[in-house]
């Protein structure tokens, strides 16, 4: 039998060690604005929010500790931070497609073997929600997929073609989910880490396309 998969808690923790001293960060909705809980104290990260909050803090869980004016794309209210900035939709908008963001992090409902990412509509709704999504997409310097490997049905959400809705094409670097770390090569998908108690055969029974294992494949780094 496979191993646990990993919370939503641990998978923002292993995106966050992808983040360098200095960097503009954007984190989409869902799992990926837990990240912000999880900056190390020797860096200095800046996140964005296209809702025009730059440069805030982790997620506070105490209502009464709370500005209801201060949330991240979750709508969950953070904690500012010395030097925060908030600024109109417009101009949060000028920093994502100016090219100015070094990394998003974004739920996905699917990617594909070559990077193409759906994450704005559920099958069966005839309406999805871009939200800032496709210009992330299109317009960071590096994009991760922070998800779970399958839906709730067990079927596999990295897949050789998307079936649902495309977000942007070949955008994604990177990808995360609670089973496993997989880099998006010219060469296909690089199997790079693996939760514990998970063989490499486990991971790739729930991954459509081939897996390439990495020669130093390992479990997951969370130090």
């Amino acid at each position: 039998m496979p191993g646990e998969r990993l919370d939503e808690q641990t998978m923002a923790l292993r995106a966050a060690r992808e983040f360098q001293d200095g960097m503009l960060v954007n984190l989409g909705v869902g799992i990926p604005t837990l990240c912000s809980n999880f900056v190390p104290p020797d860096k200095e990260i800046i996140f964005h929010s296209e809702n025009g909050i730059i440069g805030f803090g982790p997620i506070i869980t105490d209502p009464d500790e709370a500005d209801e004016n201060l949330i991240n794309a979750s709508v969950q209210p953070v904690r500012p931070r010395p030097g925060m900035a908030i600024v109109d939709h417009a101009e949060s908008f000028v920093i994502i497609r100016g090219g100015h963001i070094d990394l998003t992090v974004l739920g996905a409902l699917q990617v594909s073997e070559r990077g193409d990412l759906a994450n704005y509509t559920l099958p069966g709704k005839e309406v999805g929600s871009f939200g800032g999504g496709q210009d992330l997409a299109f317009c960071a310097k590096r994009v991760i997929a922070l998800m779970t490997h399958t839906t709730r049905e067990g079927e596999p959400k990295i897949v050789k073609e998307l079936t649902s809705p495309i977000t942007a094409p070949a955008c994604v670097d990177l990808i995360i989910t609670d089973i496993a770390v997989i880099d998006v090569t010219e060469r296909g998908l690089v199997l790079k880490e693996k939760a514990p108690g998970w063989t490499a055969a486990e991971v790739q029974a729930l991954t459509e396309p081939r897996l390439i294992a990495s020669p130093d494949l390992r479990e997951v780094e969370l130090l």
